[in-house]
């Protein structure tokens, strides 16, 4: 069965335009899975039944993994099949009949106004590391960018001037997104103080750089936002992702309507970004709760 999972990975990249994180993720799912069809003897796929993809995901479930991540080797196990029989390499869909697990909406974490207030002046010094990351934590606020697409930023995709920057989502797909006015001003300190100094010879392609000159990682900049957060006295448990809910979460409680968001955000669909309607929704019954007389 491996040849045909070299097919639907490259199918994956090639047609698809998926980025490396969800091919490696369809990877993962799709070699345990079938890992356990050979465990049964399946070695062709016109072989495999429903009660396989059952099974299959019973085994997961006695694994104690949670109903999010069954569902989400379902839905990987799904695409591979239909894969199969588009491609005229099996003559049915085992997981036709399949439902997914019930999972439970895991609403996302969001700062406050005052928590985002502390993280941006973390950074509070005037050093080349300080200047940088403000720059970094006011653009991701300001943007709702991705940690991958943050760190992955060229020079050339921000225009300081213009007040906007191209973004690379996943598959490729480009959208340009306002900065505003914080996020410029830090971006454009940054460049003319502090970048210089990292890039001593000018042949970095990347906006944001290592105290060694290489290119900012997502694992690197993880380490920056938990370190500032500690500094800030934000106790939640905070991440890259954090500021982009936040940023969302914080527009639409402003008034902004949900179809810009989704835009700026790089949402493909719709449904996506109306998980920060069910958080503002949330917020506003604390509110109630909290301070009306008879909340």
């Amino acid at each position: 069965m491996n040849q045909y999972l070299d097919l639907f990975l490259n199918y994956l990249l090639v047609e698809k335009g998926l980025a490396k994180n969800s091919l490696d993720s369809y990877g993962r799912d799709m070699v345990r899975y079938l890992d356990f069809l050979e465990g049964r003897g399946c070695v062709d796929p016109s072989g495999v039944r429903s009660v396989d993809v059952a099974d299959f995901l019973a085994s997961l479930k006695e694994r104690g993994l949670a109903p999010r991540s069954r569902a989400r080797a379902l839905s990987s196990v799904r695409m591979f099949h239909r894969f199969l029989l588009v491609e005229g390499y099996a003559e049915v869909n085992p997981t036709a009949i399949i439902e997914a697990p019930k999972t439970v909406a895991k609403l996302p974490q969001v700062l406050t106004g005052r928590e985002v207030e502390a993280l941006l002046a973390a950074p509070g010094d005037d050093s080349n590391i300080d200047i940088r990351d403000r720059a970094m934590l006011e653009l991701l606020y300001a943007t709702g960018l991705r940690v991958s697409e943050l760190v992955g930023l060229g020079l050339r995709d921000v225009n300081v001037t213009a007040g906007y920057l191209m973004a690379f989502g996943k598959g490729g797909k480009e959208r340009l997104v306002p900065m505003g006015e914080s996020a410029c001003a830090a971006v454009s300190r940054y460049l003319s103080e502090t970048r210089p100094a990292m890039d001593r010879d000018g042949a970095n392609r990347y906006l944001f750089l290592t105290r060694l000159g290489d290119g900012m990682t997502r694992q690197a900049f993880w380490n920056i936002i938990k370190k500032r957060a500690l500094e800030a006295g934000v106790r939640k448990n905070i991440s890259p992702h954090t500021l982009r809910h936040s940023f969302a979460t914080h527009l639409l409680e402003n008034g902004a309507d949900l179809r810009s968001v989704q835009t700026m955000l790089g949402h493909a669909d719709l449904s996506t970004t109306q998980i920060y309607t069910h958080v503002t929704r949330e917020r506003l019954k604390r509110l109630h709760e909290q301070f009306h007389p008879r909340g």
